[in-house]
């Protein structure tokens, strides 16, 4: 049986396209190097894959002293991959990028597996642009990516099975008003709860609200037509049930709402605290005619409840905008790739 290493790790848009992909390597023996974090926390519901945890160091972009010590722990996660690797043989290895995924395809290189990677977002990360040095093939989410490399490929966003399959979550509002569903990310985002929690009152008189607030954020509030939960396994039935959605701008959530022809009002992460991939995310959605796009730094509830009411209106329009996007088989693609650098 041929075996493959999946790695990426840090949230959980690392690590949900990975395992959309594994799950139609139904003939391969599945295993995941990963952190002791995130990613060891979601691979405990998948048994038919084998967890190894390697020690990580996150990549800070800022100056600070922890970087001095980046080296140091680096050779260290390099060193336990290769490990893992020599014991494993993999046929290859699928990173999903992520600083998880640095020392293992670090490793990877060094022992000559082949590498596919993949970058979710419009621009580089900074883990895949060190990535791109040691695999074999970067696939990207969209076309422009990678159009000036050669060792890079367009095969669109890998989604999970499950996702085209959620059921309608029983909520019990007592009015039609449309349903959002809020959410920040598998982290939460403290900036979105603190824009719904503030206007409850007047959210709640226009629309049902469904709101995901991230494990860390969490409080019980009780409101009529509203409903918070910290953490959701059964995205795709909140998907389902939602007439709208508000979200960060994460490539592998947006990526899942356009599949899903779900108008979205994306605000994106802020330059503040990010290289401003989600920013450039939601430039592009927004071009596209699949959403409303807001930056923090222009948040004020008129500007906020006035493109919430604009999606409610021209709902259609973006639908209709969404199916022009050719079908999603991102999954197939990789597939591909995969098999097709096996069999070389």
């Amino acid at each position: 049986m041929k075996k493959i290493v999946l790695t990426g790790g840090g949230t959980a848009g690392h690590v949900y396209p990975a395992l959309a992909v594994a799950e139609r390597l139904t003939d391969f023996e599945l295993h995941y190097i990963g952190s002791n974090g995130m990613e060891k926390e979601i691979l405990k519901n998948y048994p038919n894959i084998k967890y190894h945890e390697i020690p990580t160091v996150k990549l800070e972009r800022k100056l600070t002293f922890k970087n001095l010590l980046i080296p140091f722990k680096l050779a260290k996660s390099v060193k336990q991959s290769k490990k893992i690797l020599k014991e494993i043989s993999p046929d290859i290895i699928f990173s999903k990028g992520g600083f998880v995924a640095v020392p293992v395809a670090m490793a990877g290189k060094k022992l000559n597996f082949p590498i596919i990677s993949h970058e979710s977002d419009l621009s580089f990360g900074l883990a895949n642009k060190i990535i791109l040095h040691f695999c074999t093939v970067m696939c990207t989410t969209f076309e422009p990516t990678g159009e000036k490399n050669k060792k890079c490929v367009h095969t669109g966003q890998p989604i999970r099975r499950k996702i085209f399959h959620g059921k309608t979550i029983p909520l019990n509002f007592n009015n039609s008003n449309p349903t959002i569903l809020v959410l920040g990310g598998s982290l939460g985002a403290q900036f979105l709860n603190e824009i719904i929690i503030k206007n409850l009152d007047a959210l709640t008189k226009k629309f049902n609200i469904i709101h995901i607030a991230g494990k860390k954020n969490y409080k019980d509030i009780k409101h009529e037509n509203y409903k918070i939960v910290p953490y959701a396994d059964n995205i795709e039935d909140y998907y389902t049930t939602a007439d709208i959605v508000i979200s960060r701008a994460g490539s592998g959530v947006i990526n899942e709402l356009l599949a899903l022809e779900k108008p979205m009002l994306l605000i994106p992460l802020s330059k503040k605290c990010s290289r401003g991939d989600q920013i450039e995310n939601a430039k592009l959605f927004q071009n596209l005619g699949y959403c409303e796009m807001l930056e923090e730094e222009e948040y004020n509830y008129e500007i906020f409840i006035n493109k919430l009411e604009k999606i409610i209106k021209n709902k259609e329009k973006i639908q209709k905008n969404m199916k022009k996007t050719a079908k999603n088989n991102a999954v197939d693609n990789i597939c591909d790739l995969i098999k097709k650098y096996i069999k070389n």
